[in-house]
């Protein structure tokens, strides 16, 4: 059950479903999905008790509810411990949840390094396989042929299962997030790290159902269609969650090499009160097209719209005001050119706002011309 995610949420939003708890500041959050996966677990395990326990009769699907219970017990605890070490390493948790496919713990912040990323993703598979232990421990202390050794060895194996599948190398599972920071840490590079544990990830989504499929053939026999369904959907969440792990560490890159000149184009300041052709003999002088218009004070008032500029007649620029060609610029709309990386991006996000055209300013001059457009275009390229 990964953590996730590992960056910070700008606009963070609460999963669906019931709180039934606050554990380290955070709510404990039931989804809708964890019934379906309650009702499909308990019966899938009645048959088990049924045939260990005849006698039980209507009562069998309670005691495998009581055991349902317990493995989601189990997921909490994992996901509790991925969310304890890692406020203790200094990420606030935001949520815990519980769903169909276990649960998930998502955070207000990234990890710091490499060592507070793999310790929070192994805290989950450890605590699993604690409990596992002491399961298996108690089995050994209760009437070898009971209930109670029943539902305690099956505990054990549960919680050893969910131990080893989830240290399985690769996103979105916990061992990925371990693989990740052993690349981060080797390279230096986080994003790398992301995008390498995302494609291992992939690798393992392929595998889950090539297990399914290809195991039974070996042995001879044909492919169970319960199996290979179940395979398909894990292998298809799995996927989807290392695609997801793969765009996002190429996004993040992308952000961490944003800059100005990356994403804008340069411009020169023109005043208020000048006319078309000595705005145009500025931007022929600075060798730029983009033209913004300052007020009085130096603030950047608007923007020429090249167009507009282009059309007026050569006979008339010398009369015409600049301010008849440009495009009214909101207070805000600026962003230090010094910026860079997530830093740029969230004045960017701020100012385009309240503009779809954003002008830098590097030590009070003017410096380009910024379209939210063009920034999108390059985090998605």
């Amino acid at each position: 059950m990964p953590p996730t995610p590992r960056q910070p949420s700008r606009t963070p939003v609460r999963s669906s479903g019931w709180t039934i708890g606050r554990v380290a500041g955070a709510p404990v959050v039931l989804a809708p999905s964890w019934l379906l996966a309650a009702v499909v677990l308990t019966v899938m395990f009645a048959p088990t008790v049924r045939a260990r326990f005849p006698q039980l009769g209507g009562f069998t699907y309670l005691v495998a509810l009581v055991f349902v219970v317990l493995l989601f017990a189990s997921v909490l605890v994992h996901e509790l411990a991925h969310g304890l070490v890692a406020r203790s390493r200094g990420q606030q948790p935001r949520e815990f949840v519980l769903t169909l496919w276990g649960g998930h713990t998502s955070f207000d912040g990234a990890a710091s390094t490499p060592l507070t990323s793999a310790l929070v993703g192994i805290a989950g598979p450890l605590a699993n396989l604690v409990l596992a232990a002491l399961a298996w421990a108690l089995a050994q202390v209760v009437a070898p042929a009971s209930l109670s050794a029943l539902i305690l060895y099956a505990a054990a194996f549960a919680n050893a299962f969910v131990a080893g599948f989830n240290l399985i190398p690769g996103l979105p599972l916990d061992g990925g997030r371990v693989l990740e920071a052993l690349v981060w840490a080797i390279s230096k590079d986080r994003h790398r790290g992301t995008i390498v544990a995302g494609w291992a990830g992939r690798v393992v989504a392929v595998g889950v159902l090539a297990w399914a499929l290809l195991l039974p053939l070996l042995q001879g026999r044909s492919p169970e269609l319960f199996g290979v369904v179940w395979s398909a959907l894990i292998g298809a969440f799995l996927w989807s969650g290392a695609t997801a792990a793969v765009k996002g560490g190429r996004s993040q890159r992308a952000v961490a090499g944003l800059t100005v000149a990356a994403v804008g184009t340069p411009a020169v300041a023109v005043p208020h009160a000048g006319t078309v052709a000595q705005a145009r003999a500025a931007a022929a002088a600075a060798g730029v097209h983009e033209l913004v218009v300052v007020s009085p004070d130096g603030r950047p008032a608007a923007y020429v719209d090249l167009a507009a500029l282009a059309a007026v007649p050569a006979e008339v620029a010398g009369t015409t005001p600049v301010t008849a060609v440009a495009v009214p610029l909101p207070y805000g709309a600026v962003v230090d050119g010094a910026r860079t990386g997530r830093a740029l991006l969230d004045d960017l996000a701020r100012a385009g706002g309240m503009s779809p055209v954003v002008v830098a300013v590097l030590d009070g001059r003017v410096q380009a011309l910024v379209r939210v457009t063009d920034v999108v275009a390059a985090i998605r390229s």
